[in-house]
Protein backbone atom coordinates (compact mmCIF):
# COMPACT_ATOMS: atom_id res chain seq x y z
CA UNK A 1 0.00 0.00 0.00
CA UNK A 2 1.14 3.52 -0.85
CA UNK A 3 0.23 6.14 1.78
CA UNK A 4 0.03 9.72 0.53
CA UNK A 5 2.27 12.34 2.12
CA UNK A 6 1.42 16.00 2.56
CA UNK A 7 4.96 17.30 3.22
CA UNK A 8 7.42 15.06 1.34
CA UNK A 9 9.75 17.92 0.34
CA UNK A 10 11.95 19.03 3.29
CA UNK A 11 8.99 18.48 5.64
CA UNK A 12 7.59 21.77 4.34
CA UNK A 13 3.98 22.15 3.19
CA UNK A 14 4.76 25.25 1.10
CA UNK A 15 7.73 23.67 -0.69
CA UNK A 16 5.80 20.44 -1.24
CA UNK A 17 2.87 22.38 -2.69
CA UNK A 18 5.24 24.30 -4.95
CA UNK A 19 6.71 21.07 -6.33
CA UNK A 20 3.26 19.51 -6.64
CA UNK A 21 2.13 22.44 -8.78
CA UNK A 22 4.82 21.79 -11.41
CA UNK A 23 2.59 19.63 -13.67
CA UNK A 24 -0.14 22.28 -13.69
CA UNK A 25 2.34 25.10 -14.24
CA UNK A 26 3.90 23.14 -17.08
CA UNK A 27 0.58 22.69 -18.88
CA UNK A 28 -0.50 26.29 -18.33
CA UNK A 29 2.81 27.76 -19.48
CA UNK A 30 2.95 25.52 -22.56
CA UNK A 31 -0.61 26.44 -23.51
CA UNK A 32 -0.75 30.09 -22.51
CA UNK A 33 2.88 31.20 -22.85
CA UNK A 34 4.50 28.99 -25.48
CA UNK A 35 1.12 28.55 -27.24
CA UNK A 36 1.79 24.88 -27.78
CA UNK A 37 -1.11 22.80 -29.05
CA UNK A 38 -3.10 21.15 -26.28
CA UNK A 39 -2.52 17.60 -27.58
CA UNK A 40 1.23 18.16 -27.10
CA UNK A 41 1.03 20.09 -23.83
CA UNK A 42 -1.19 17.47 -22.16
CA UNK A 43 1.21 14.51 -22.54
CA UNK A 44 4.18 16.67 -21.49
CA UNK A 45 2.31 17.76 -18.36
CA UNK A 46 1.48 14.11 -17.68
CA UNK A 47 5.15 13.18 -17.89
CA UNK A 48 5.99 15.88 -15.33
CA UNK A 49 3.19 14.65 -13.04
CA UNK A 50 4.55 11.10 -13.21
CA UNK A 51 8.08 12.29 -12.31
CA UNK A 52 6.82 14.39 -9.39
CA UNK A 53 4.69 11.50 -8.09
CA UNK A 54 7.58 9.04 -8.39
CA UNK A 55 10.51 11.09 -7.07
CA UNK A 56 9.56 13.64 -4.38
CA UNK A 57 6.22 12.07 -3.45
CA UNK A 58 7.56 8.50 -3.42
CA UNK A 59 4.73 6.79 -5.28
CA UNK A 60 5.94 3.46 -6.75
CA UNK A 61 6.38 3.55 -10.52
CA UNK A 62 3.88 0.75 -11.07
CA UNK A 63 1.14 2.47 -9.06
CA UNK A 64 1.93 5.82 -10.73
CA UNK A 65 1.51 4.35 -14.21
CA UNK A 66 -1.60 2.46 -13.10
CA UNK A 67 -3.22 5.66 -11.85
CA UNK A 68 -2.38 7.37 -15.16
CA UNK A 69 -3.96 4.45 -17.03
CA UNK A 70 -7.13 4.74 -14.96
CA UNK A 71 -7.41 8.44 -15.79
CA UNK A 72 -6.85 7.76 -19.49
CA UNK A 73 -9.52 5.04 -19.52
CA UNK A 74 -11.98 7.39 -17.85
CA UNK A 75 -11.11 10.00 -20.49
CA UNK A 76 -12.00 7.52 -23.22
CA UNK A 77 -15.06 6.06 -21.52
CA UNK A 78 -17.36 7.72 -20.69
CA UNK A 79 -15.98 11.20 -21.52
CA UNK A 80 -14.94 10.99 -25.19
CA UNK A 81 -17.50 8.22 -25.77
CA UNK A 82 -20.16 10.90 -25.23
CA UNK A 83 -18.47 13.52 -27.40
CA UNK A 84 -17.80 11.20 -30.34
CA UNK A 85 -21.37 9.92 -30.53
CA UNK A 86 -22.89 13.39 -30.10
CA UNK A 87 -20.76 14.87 -32.87
CA UNK A 88 -21.58 11.84 -35.03
CA UNK A 89 -25.28 12.76 -34.86
CA UNK A 90 -24.47 16.30 -35.99
CA UNK A 91 -22.31 15.06 -38.88
CA UNK A 92 -25.17 12.92 -40.17
CA UNK A 93 -27.47 15.97 -40.26
CA UNK A 94 -24.85 17.84 -42.28
CA UNK A 95 -24.40 14.91 -44.66
CA UNK A 96 -28.11 14.66 -45.43
CA UNK A 97 -28.61 18.44 -45.74
CA UNK A 98 -30.98 18.58 -42.77
CA UNK A 99 -28.67 20.93 -40.90
CA UNK A 100 -29.29 23.53 -43.65
CA UNK A 101 -33.02 22.88 -43.36
CA UNK A 102 -32.75 23.61 -39.64
CA UNK A 103 -30.79 26.82 -40.30
CA UNK A 104 -33.42 28.05 -42.77
CA UNK A 105 -36.14 27.23 -40.25
CA UNK A 106 -34.43 29.46 -37.70
CA UNK A 107 -33.95 32.23 -40.25
CA UNK A 108 -37.67 32.31 -41.06
CA UNK A 109 -38.66 32.66 -37.40
CA UNK A 110 -37.70 36.35 -37.32
CA UNK A 111 -35.84 38.83 -39.52
CA UNK A 112 -34.70 40.80 -36.46
CA UNK A 113 -30.97 40.09 -35.94
CA UNK A 114 -31.32 40.62 -32.19
CA UNK A 115 -33.90 37.84 -31.95
CA UNK A 116 -31.88 35.68 -34.34
CA UNK A 117 -28.93 35.99 -31.95
CA UNK A 118 -31.12 34.66 -29.13
CA UNK A 119 -32.54 31.79 -31.17
CA UNK A 120 -29.29 30.62 -32.75
CA UNK A 121 -26.43 31.65 -30.45
CA UNK A 122 -28.18 31.20 -27.10
CA UNK A 123 -30.89 28.52 -27.54
CA UNK A 124 -29.55 26.41 -30.41
CA UNK A 125 -26.00 26.97 -29.17
CA UNK A 126 -27.02 25.58 -25.79
CA UNK A 127 -28.52 22.54 -27.49
CA UNK A 128 -25.28 21.96 -29.41
CA UNK A 129 -23.31 22.42 -26.20
CA UNK A 130 -25.54 19.84 -24.54
CA UNK A 131 -24.91 17.33 -27.31
CA UNK A 132 -21.29 17.92 -28.29
CA UNK A 133 -19.52 20.86 -26.63
CA UNK A 134 -15.76 21.21 -27.16
CA UNK A 135 -16.07 24.22 -29.51
CA UNK A 136 -18.85 22.87 -31.74
CA UNK A 137 -21.46 25.49 -30.68
CA UNK A 138 -19.14 28.42 -31.41
CA UNK A 139 -18.18 27.10 -34.84
CA UNK A 140 -21.68 26.13 -35.94
CA UNK A 141 -23.59 29.11 -34.54
CA UNK A 142 -21.15 31.72 -35.86
CA UNK A 143 -21.41 30.20 -39.35
CA UNK A 144 -25.21 30.23 -39.15
CA UNK A 145 -25.25 33.87 -38.07
CA UNK A 146 -22.97 34.89 -40.94
CA UNK A 147 -25.25 32.98 -43.33
CA UNK A 148 -28.14 35.09 -42.01
CA UNK A 149 -26.26 38.31 -42.76
CA UNK A 150 -24.26 39.07 -39.62
CA UNK A 151 -20.90 40.77 -39.86
CA UNK A 152 -18.27 38.04 -39.21
CA UNK A 153 -16.73 39.78 -36.19
CA UNK A 154 -20.10 40.41 -34.58
CA UNK A 155 -21.22 36.84 -35.31
CA UNK A 156 -18.09 35.42 -33.65
CA UNK A 157 -18.41 37.68 -30.59
CA UNK A 158 -22.10 36.82 -30.12
CA UNK A 159 -21.40 33.07 -30.44
CA UNK A 160 -18.51 33.26 -27.95
CA UNK A 161 -20.43 35.20 -25.31
CA UNK A 162 -23.52 33.00 -25.69
CA UNK A 163 -21.41 29.90 -25.03
CA UNK A 164 -21.33 30.39 -21.24
CA UNK A 165 -24.43 29.41 -19.27
CA UNK A 166 -24.76 25.88 -20.76
CA UNK A 167 -21.07 24.87 -20.60
CA UNK A 168 -21.05 23.22 -17.16
CA UNK A 169 -23.73 20.75 -18.30
CA UNK A 170 -22.38 20.45 -21.84
CA UNK A 171 -21.67 17.22 -23.73
CA UNK A 172 -24.30 15.40 -21.71
CA UNK A 173 -23.01 16.91 -18.44
CA UNK A 174 -19.45 15.70 -19.06
CA UNK A 175 -17.83 18.53 -17.01
CA UNK A 176 -19.87 17.86 -13.85
CA UNK A 177 -19.57 14.08 -14.29
CA UNK A 178 -15.79 14.52 -14.43
CA UNK A 179 -15.91 16.87 -11.45
CA UNK A 180 -17.77 14.30 -9.37
CA UNK A 181 -15.39 11.54 -10.45
CA UNK A 182 -12.15 13.35 -9.57
CA UNK A 183 -13.45 14.84 -6.30
CA UNK A 184 -15.26 11.78 -5.00
CA UNK A 185 -18.34 13.92 -4.30
CA UNK A 186 -21.77 12.51 -5.32
CA UNK A 187 -22.75 13.61 -8.82
CA UNK A 188 -26.21 14.73 -7.69
CA UNK A 189 -24.73 16.91 -4.94
CA UNK A 190 -22.24 18.67 -7.18
CA UNK A 191 -24.70 19.07 -10.06
CA UNK A 192 -27.37 20.52 -7.79
CA UNK A 193 -25.03 23.31 -6.64
CA UNK A 194 -23.86 24.06 -10.18
CA UNK A 195 -27.58 24.16 -11.06
CA UNK A 196 -28.00 26.94 -8.50
CA UNK A 197 -25.16 29.05 -9.91
CA UNK A 198 -25.08 28.94 -13.73
CA UNK A 199 -28.84 29.67 -14.10
CA UNK A 200 -28.08 33.09 -12.64
CA UNK A 201 -25.80 33.69 -15.64
CA UNK A 202 -28.62 32.64 -17.96
CA UNK A 203 -30.67 35.59 -16.70
CA UNK A 204 -27.98 38.04 -17.83
CA UNK A 205 -26.50 36.57 -21.02
CA UNK A 206 -29.55 37.02 -23.33
CA UNK A 207 -29.74 40.70 -22.36
CA UNK A 208 -26.03 41.02 -23.04
CA UNK A 209 -26.43 39.42 -26.48
CA UNK A 210 -29.07 41.87 -27.71
CA UNK A 211 -26.89 44.70 -26.43
CA UNK A 212 -23.91 43.33 -28.36
CA UNK A 213 -25.98 43.22 -31.56
CA UNK A 214 -27.65 46.63 -31.29
CA UNK A 215 -26.31 48.48 -28.26
CA UNK A 216 -28.68 50.32 -25.92
CA UNK A 217 -31.38 50.45 -28.58
CA UNK A 218 -31.37 46.67 -28.83
CA UNK A 219 -31.61 46.33 -25.06
CA UNK A 220 -34.42 48.89 -24.91
CA UNK A 221 -36.47 47.34 -27.71
CA UNK A 222 -35.92 43.60 -27.18
CA UNK A 223 -35.43 43.23 -23.42
CA UNK A 224 -38.79 41.49 -23.05
CA UNK A 225 -38.05 38.47 -25.30
CA UNK A 226 -34.47 38.37 -24.01
CA UNK A 227 -35.58 38.29 -20.39
CA UNK A 228 -38.33 35.76 -21.09
CA UNK A 229 -35.83 33.49 -22.82
CA UNK A 230 -33.30 33.85 -19.98
CA UNK A 231 -35.82 33.20 -17.21
CA UNK A 232 -37.23 30.12 -18.95
CA UNK A 233 -33.73 28.78 -19.60
CA UNK A 234 -32.64 29.41 -15.98
CA UNK A 235 -35.73 27.81 -14.42
CA UNK A 236 -35.45 24.75 -16.67
CA UNK A 237 -31.72 24.30 -16.04
CA UNK A 238 -32.20 24.59 -12.28
CA UNK A 239 -35.19 22.24 -12.17
CA UNK A 240 -33.84 19.51 -14.42
CA UNK A 241 -30.30 19.49 -12.97
CA UNK A 242 -31.63 19.31 -9.41
CA UNK A 243 -34.66 17.05 -9.70
CA UNK A 244 -34.70 15.13 -13.00
CA UNK A 245 -31.53 14.32 -14.98
CA UNK A 246 -28.15 16.03 -15.01
CA UNK A 247 -27.57 14.91 -18.60
CA UNK A 248 -30.81 16.51 -19.79
CA UNK A 249 -30.31 19.87 -18.05
CA UNK A 250 -29.05 21.82 -21.07
CA UNK A 251 -31.30 20.06 -23.57
CA UNK A 252 -34.39 20.94 -21.56
CA UNK A 253 -33.17 24.48 -20.89
CA UNK A 254 -32.44 25.12 -24.57
CA UNK A 255 -35.81 23.81 -25.75
CA UNK A 256 -37.84 25.57 -23.05
CA UNK A 257 -35.89 28.79 -23.56
CA UNK A 258 -36.65 28.64 -27.29
CA UNK A 259 -40.33 27.88 -26.57
CA UNK A 260 -40.55 30.93 -24.30
CA UNK A 261 -39.01 33.05 -27.03
CA UNK A 262 -41.56 31.81 -29.56
CA UNK A 263 -44.39 32.57 -27.14
CA UNK A 264 -43.43 36.26 -26.79
CA UNK A 265 -45.21 38.32 -29.49
CA UNK A 266 -42.41 40.90 -29.56
CA UNK A 267 -39.98 38.22 -30.79
CA UNK A 268 -42.04 37.62 -33.94
CA UNK A 269 -42.51 41.31 -34.74
CA UNK A 270 -40.75 42.22 -38.02
CA UNK A 271 -37.67 44.40 -37.81
CA UNK A 272 -38.04 47.99 -39.04
CA UNK A 273 -37.17 47.21 -42.65
CA UNK A 274 -34.17 45.61 -44.30
CA UNK A 275 -32.19 48.84 -44.06
CA UNK A 276 -32.44 48.64 -40.28
CA UNK A 277 -31.33 45.00 -40.36
CA UNK A 278 -28.41 45.91 -42.61
CA UNK A 279 -27.29 48.62 -40.20
CA UNK A 280 -27.29 46.09 -37.39
CA UNK A 281 -25.33 43.42 -39.23
CA UNK A 282 -22.95 45.47 -41.32
CA UNK A 283 -23.91 44.07 -44.74
CA UNK A 284 -26.02 45.36 -47.64
CA UNK A 285 -29.75 44.88 -47.18
CA UNK A 286 -30.17 43.05 -50.47
CA UNK A 287 -27.67 40.41 -49.31
CA UNK A 288 -30.10 39.31 -46.60
CA UNK A 289 -32.72 38.09 -49.07
CA UNK A 290 -30.69 35.27 -50.56
CA UNK A 291 -32.33 32.39 -52.41
CA UNK A 292 -31.19 30.05 -49.66
CA UNK A 293 -33.26 31.72 -46.93
CA UNK A 294 -36.31 32.12 -49.19
CA UNK A 295 -36.34 28.44 -50.10
CA UNK A 296 -39.39 26.61 -48.76
CA UNK A 297 -38.53 23.22 -47.33
CA UNK A 298 -41.18 20.47 -47.34
CA UNK A 299 -42.73 20.00 -43.92
CA UNK A 300 -41.58 16.36 -43.61
CA UNK A 301 -37.97 17.49 -44.17
CA UNK A 302 -38.31 20.18 -41.51
CA UNK A 303 -39.60 17.56 -39.07
CA UNK A 304 -36.67 15.30 -39.94
CA UNK A 305 -34.26 18.20 -39.27
CA UNK A 306 -35.60 18.48 -35.72
CA UNK A 307 -35.89 14.72 -35.23
CA UNK A 308 -32.31 13.97 -34.02
CA UNK A 309 -32.70 16.30 -31.05
CA UNK A 310 -36.17 15.00 -30.23
CA UNK A 311 -34.82 11.44 -30.35
CA UNK A 312 -32.01 12.25 -27.93
CA UNK A 313 -34.46 13.83 -25.48
CA UNK A 314 -36.76 10.81 -25.83
CA UNK A 315 -33.98 8.23 -25.28
CA UNK A 316 -32.62 10.03 -22.20
CA UNK A 317 -36.12 10.49 -20.80
CA UNK A 318 -36.92 6.79 -21.19
CA UNK A 319 -33.60 5.94 -19.53
CA UNK A 320 -34.72 7.85 -16.41
CA UNK A 321 -37.83 5.69 -15.91
CA UNK A 322 -37.37 3.58 -12.78
CA UNK A 323 -37.44 0.01 -14.22
CA UNK A 324 -35.46 1.04 -17.31
CA UNK A 325 -32.87 2.81 -15.18
CA UNK A 326 -32.46 -0.27 -13.00
CA UNK A 327 -32.13 -2.52 -16.05
CA UNK A 328 -29.42 -0.31 -17.57
CA UNK A 329 -27.60 -0.16 -14.23
CA UNK A 330 -27.27 -3.96 -14.19
CA UNK A 331 -24.72 -3.69 -17.01
CA UNK A 332 -22.44 -1.52 -14.86
CA UNK A 333 -19.21 -3.25 -13.91
CA UNK A 334 -17.36 -2.30 -10.74
CA UNK A 335 -13.96 -3.77 -9.94
CA UNK A 336 -10.69 -3.13 -8.12
CA UNK A 337 -8.31 -1.28 -10.41
CA UNK A 338 -5.21 -3.46 -10.93
CA UNK A 339 -1.79 -2.56 -9.49
CA UNK A 340 -3.27 0.26 -7.41
CA UNK A 341 -3.51 0.32 -3.61
CA UNK A 342 -3.49 3.86 -2.24
CA UNK A 343 -4.39 5.26 1.17
CA UNK A 344 -4.92 8.89 2.20
CA UNK A 345 -2.61 10.44 4.82
CA UNK A 346 -5.03 9.27 7.52
CA UNK A 347 -4.63 5.66 6.33
CA UNK A 348 -8.09 5.28 4.75
CA UNK A 349 -8.25 3.76 1.24
CA UNK A 350 -9.00 6.30 -1.51
CA UNK A 351 -11.81 5.98 -4.03
CA UNK A 352 -9.44 5.53 -6.95
CA UNK A 353 -8.76 1.94 -5.92
CA UNK A 354 -12.20 0.98 -7.30
CA UNK A 355 -13.31 1.67 -10.87
CA UNK A 356 -16.88 1.72 -12.18
CA UNK A 357 -17.70 1.09 -15.85
CA UNK A 358 -21.32 2.02 -16.73
CA UNK A 359 -21.63 0.24 -20.09
CA UNK A 360 -25.29 1.08 -20.79
CA UNK A 361 -26.23 3.73 -18.23
CA UNK A 362 -23.73 6.25 -19.56
CA UNK A 363 -24.65 9.21 -21.74
CA UNK A 364 -22.48 8.12 -24.66
CA UNK A 365 -24.29 4.81 -25.09
CA UNK A 366 -27.68 6.53 -24.94
CA UNK A 367 -26.57 9.04 -27.58
CA UNK A 368 -25.36 6.11 -29.70
CA UNK A 369 -28.85 4.59 -29.54
CA UNK A 370 -30.37 7.94 -30.50
CA UNK A 371 -27.81 8.23 -33.30
CA UNK A 372 -28.82 4.85 -34.72
CA UNK A 373 -32.46 5.98 -34.68
CA UNK A 374 -31.40 9.26 -36.32
CA UNK A 375 -29.73 7.35 -39.16
CA UNK A 376 -33.01 5.55 -39.79
CA UNK A 377 -35.11 8.73 -39.70
CA UNK A 378 -32.69 10.66 -41.94
CA UNK A 379 -32.36 7.64 -44.25
CA UNK A 380 -28.61 7.31 -43.85
CA UNK A 381 -27.34 3.94 -45.08
CA UNK A 382 -25.60 1.75 -42.54
CA UNK A 383 -22.30 1.94 -44.43
CA UNK A 384 -22.49 5.74 -44.62
CA UNK A 385 -23.38 6.03 -40.93
CA UNK A 386 -20.36 3.89 -40.00
CA UNK A 387 -18.14 6.00 -42.23
CA UNK A 388 -19.38 9.17 -40.53
CA UNK A 389 -18.66 7.64 -37.11
CA UNK A 390 -15.12 6.75 -38.18
CA UNK A 391 -14.66 10.24 -39.63
CA UNK A 392 -15.83 11.71 -36.33
CA UNK A 393 -13.20 9.75 -34.41
CA UNK A 394 -10.58 10.90 -36.89
CA UNK A 395 -11.70 14.52 -36.54
CA UNK A 396 -11.51 14.31 -32.74
CA UNK A 397 -8.18 12.48 -32.56
CA UNK A 398 -6.35 15.49 -31.10
CA UNK A 399 -9.16 16.18 -28.62
CA UNK A 400 -9.09 12.52 -27.58
CA UNK A 401 -5.35 12.70 -26.89
CA UNK A 402 -5.75 15.96 -24.99
CA UNK A 403 -8.61 14.78 -22.78
CA UNK A 404 -7.07 11.40 -21.98
CA UNK A 405 -3.68 12.92 -21.11
CA UNK A 406 -5.19 15.68 -18.95
CA UNK A 407 -7.34 13.20 -17.05
CA UNK A 408 -4.36 10.87 -16.65
CA UNK A 409 -2.44 13.83 -15.23
CA UNK A 410 -5.32 14.64 -12.86
CA UNK A 411 -5.52 11.05 -11.59
CA UNK A 412 -1.76 10.87 -10.99
CA UNK A 413 -1.83 14.14 -9.06
CA UNK A 414 -4.88 13.09 -7.04
CA UNK A 415 -3.69 9.59 -6.12
CA UNK A 416 -0.07 10.53 -5.43
CA UNK A 417 -1.11 13.20 -2.91
CA UNK A 418 -0.02 16.21 -4.96
CA UNK A 419 -3.54 17.69 -5.03
CA UNK A 420 -3.97 17.13 -1.30
CA UNK A 421 -0.74 19.02 -0.59
CA UNK A 422 -1.75 21.95 -2.79
CA UNK A 423 -5.21 21.95 -1.25
CA UNK A 424 -3.89 22.16 2.30
CA UNK A 425 -1.61 25.01 1.27
CA UNK A 426 -4.35 26.93 -0.57
CA UNK A 427 -6.69 26.48 2.39
CA UNK A 428 -4.64 29.15 4.16
CA UNK A 429 -6.65 31.68 2.15
CA UNK A 430 -9.52 30.98 4.56
CA UNK A 431 -12.72 32.84 3.78
CA UNK A 432 -11.09 34.43 0.72
CA UNK A 433 -11.07 30.99 -0.87
CA UNK A 434 -14.76 31.36 -1.75
CA UNK A 435 -13.93 34.39 -3.90
CA UNK A 436 -10.87 32.79 -5.50
CA UNK A 437 -12.37 29.39 -6.35
CA UNK A 438 -14.30 30.58 -9.47
CA UNK A 439 -11.14 32.42 -10.59
CA UNK A 440 -9.19 29.17 -10.51
CA UNK A 441 -11.79 27.45 -12.69
CA UNK A 442 -11.90 30.46 -15.03
CA UNK A 443 -8.13 30.38 -15.41
CA UNK A 444 -8.10 26.66 -16.10
CA UNK A 445 -10.71 26.92 -18.86
CA UNK A 446 -9.13 30.06 -20.33
CA UNK A 447 -5.92 28.14 -20.83
CA UNK A 448 -7.19 24.64 -21.66
CA UNK A 449 -10.40 25.62 -23.49
CA UNK A 450 -12.36 22.93 -21.64
CA UNK A 451 -14.45 23.01 -18.46
CA UNK A 452 -13.95 19.25 -18.32
CA UNK A 453 -10.18 19.64 -18.28
CA UNK A 454 -10.30 22.45 -15.70
CA UNK A 455 -12.49 20.32 -13.43
CA UNK A 456 -10.11 17.39 -13.82
CA UNK A 457 -7.14 19.60 -12.98
CA UNK A 458 -8.54 21.64 -10.09
CA UNK A 459 -11.66 19.86 -8.82
CA UNK A 460 -9.97 17.71 -6.19
CA UNK A 461 -7.82 20.66 -5.13
CA UNK A 462 -10.92 22.77 -4.51
CA UNK A 463 -12.52 20.06 -2.38
CA UNK A 464 -9.39 19.52 -0.31
CA UNK A 465 -8.97 23.24 0.29
CA UNK A 466 -12.65 23.58 1.21
CA UNK A 467 -12.42 20.86 3.84
CA UNK A 468 -9.30 22.41 5.34
CA UNK A 469 -10.85 25.88 5.50
CA UNK A 470 -14.26 24.79 6.76
CA UNK A 471 -16.18 25.67 3.58
CA UNK A 472 -18.61 23.44 1.71
CA UNK A 473 -16.73 21.02 -0.61
CA UNK A 474 -19.71 20.88 -2.96
CA UNK A 475 -19.83 24.68 -3.16
CA UNK A 476 -16.19 25.13 -4.12
CA UNK A 477 -16.21 22.17 -6.49
CA UNK A 478 -19.25 23.67 -8.23
CA UNK A 479 -17.62 27.11 -8.21
CA UNK A 480 -14.69 25.66 -10.15
CA UNK A 481 -17.04 24.58 -12.93
CA UNK A 482 -19.31 27.64 -12.80
CA UNK A 483 -16.39 30.05 -12.85
CA UNK A 484 -14.79 27.99 -15.60
CA UNK A 485 -17.65 28.54 -18.04
CA UNK A 486 -16.72 32.23 -18.17
CA UNK A 487 -13.20 31.44 -19.33
CA UNK A 488 -14.55 29.62 -22.38
CA UNK A 489 -15.01 32.76 -24.46
CA UNK A 490 -11.38 33.87 -24.06
CA UNK A 491 -9.66 30.51 -24.45
CA UNK A 492 -7.23 30.43 -27.40
CA UNK A 493 -8.89 27.22 -28.58
CA UNK A 494 -12.35 28.80 -28.84
CA UNK A 495 -11.02 32.04 -30.32
CA UNK A 496 -9.24 30.07 -33.03
CA UNK A 497 -12.36 28.01 -33.75
CA UNK A 498 -14.47 31.16 -34.06
CA UNK A 499 -11.99 32.88 -36.37
CA UNK A 500 -11.63 29.82 -38.58
CA UNK A 501 -15.41 29.38 -38.82
CA UNK A 502 -16.16 32.91 -40.07
CA UNK A 503 -13.02 33.55 -42.12
CA UNK A 504 -11.12 35.77 -39.67
CA UNK A 505 -7.89 33.79 -39.58
CA UNK A 506 -5.21 35.60 -37.59
CA UNK A 507 -7.63 38.00 -35.89
CA UNK A 508 -7.92 36.13 -32.59
CA UNK A 509 -6.47 39.18 -30.83
CA UNK A 510 -9.31 41.38 -32.10
CA UNK A 511 -11.91 38.96 -30.76
CA UNK A 512 -10.09 38.64 -27.44
CA UNK A 513 -10.17 42.41 -26.89
CA UNK A 514 -13.93 42.44 -27.55
CA UNK A 515 -14.91 39.54 -25.27
CA UNK A 516 -12.36 39.89 -22.43
CA UNK A 517 -14.21 42.72 -20.62
CA UNK A 518 -17.43 40.69 -20.62
CA UNK A 519 -15.60 37.59 -19.41
CA UNK A 520 -14.08 39.48 -16.48
CA UNK A 521 -17.32 41.28 -15.60
CA UNK A 522 -19.32 38.05 -15.49
CA UNK A 523 -16.51 36.34 -13.54
CA UNK A 524 -16.76 39.05 -10.88
CA UNK A 525 -20.50 38.43 -10.66
CA UNK A 526 -19.90 34.69 -10.21
CA UNK A 527 -17.26 35.30 -7.52
CA UNK A 528 -19.71 37.47 -5.58
CA UNK A 529 -22.42 34.82 -5.95
CA UNK A 530 -20.14 32.12 -4.51
CA UNK A 531 -19.06 34.37 -1.63
CA UNK A 532 -22.72 35.11 -0.86
CA UNK A 533 -23.60 31.41 -1.05
CA UNK A 534 -20.81 30.66 1.44
CA UNK A 535 -22.40 33.08 3.93
CA UNK A 536 -25.84 33.80 5.36
CA UNK A 537 -26.65 36.09 2.41
CA UNK A 538 -27.33 33.33 -0.12
CA UNK A 539 -26.50 30.27 1.94
CA UNK A 540 -30.21 29.34 1.82
CA UNK A 541 -29.79 28.64 -1.91
CA UNK A 542 -27.63 25.57 -1.32
CA UNK A 543 -29.27 22.14 -1.00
Amino acid sequence: MFVQQLEPVADSLSLSALVAALPLVTVLVLLGGVRMRAHYAGPIGLAVAVLVAWLPYGMPVGQTLSSAAQGAVFGLFPIMWIVVNALWVYRMTVRTGHFDVLRRSFGRFSDDPRVQALVIAFCFGALLEALAGFGAPVAICSVMLVALGFDPVRAAVVALVANTAPVAFGAMATPVVTLAQVTGEPLDSVASVVGRQTPLLALVVPLLLVALVDGRRGLRETWVPALACGIAFAVAQFTVSNYLSVQLADIAAALIGAAALVAVPAARRPAEGRVRAAALTGVRGDDLDGDDLDRDDPRPEVLRAYAPYALIVAVFSIAQIGPVKELLAKATRTFDWPFLDVAAPDGKPVGGNVFSLPLLATGGTLVLVAGAATAVVLRVAVRDALREWAATVRELRHAILTVTSVLALAYVMNLSGQVAGIGHFVAAAGAGLAFLSPVLGWFGVAVSGSDTSANALFGALQVTAARESGLSPDLLAAANSSGGVLGKMISPQNLTIACAAVGLKGREGDLLRKVLPWSLALLLVMCLIVVAQSSFLLGWMLP
